[in-house]
């Protein structure tokens, strides 16, 4: 996820007064002040006219820039709190969150309904992240799965590679070009016997 870049209130708003107090000496010329306070041009002329109209109050800090979040700080630990007993505490039937279910859990305990869609902000904002069940099969059998890593693989690796043209393996690949010399398959080894 890109960092997202947050501004600096306070520094912006001392750039207006600074620009207030040039208005008030009488200096006019806007480039000038835009070059002075590292603008551009037509921020100065808005701040100029702002200031005109308004003084240097005009200039002020307009406060946080977006909306309001609609959950606090309380309740965002109330949330956390909540989610972490995890999901069967909360009436699901596997222990796995899910945006709708976490939409349903914000609303229980804040009162404040989220669309799924939009949880993820929330979850965000509480440092939780994305995690994805490892999908294995149930008659999923570690021995075996341990014996083909350590001892089937190896050796149809050895095979593949020996069958390959230009390998220094003694036996030459079958292939359209060259067809086999002898029978091959289930049928070849019946009638040789």
């Amino acid at each position: 996820m890109a960092s997202r870049q947050t501004r600096d209130f306070i520094s912006l708003e001392r750039r207006r007064k600074q620009a207030a107090r040039l208005f008030a000496k009488g200096e006019t010329a806007l480039a000038s002040i835009a070059r002075q306070l590292k603008v551009t041009r037509q921020s100065a002329s808005r701040w100029y006219h702002q200031w005109r109209r308004g003084g240097t109050g005009a200039l002020k800090a307009a406060g946080r820039a977006g909306r309001k979040p609609r959950l606090s700080a309380g309740q965002l630990r109330k949330v956390e709190a909540a989610l972490l007993k995890g999901a069967r505490h909360h009436g699901f039937n596997a222990e796995m969150w899910t945006l709708p279910r976490v939409a349903t859990v914000v609303e229980r305990v804040t009162g404040v309904k989220y669309h799924p869609g939009h949880v993820w902000k929330i979850l965000g904002s509480m440092n939780w992240t994305v995690q994805k069940p490892e999908r294995q099969a149930k008659e999923r059998d570690e021995a075996k799965v341990q014996y083909w890593k350590e001892v089937r693989w190896p050796d149809i690796k050895k095979t593949l590679s020996a069958n390959k043209p230009g390998s220094s393996s003694k036996t030459n690949p079958v292939s359209p070009s060259n067809p086999p010399s002898a029978p091959v398959g289930r049928r070849a080894a019946k009638r040789r016997s």
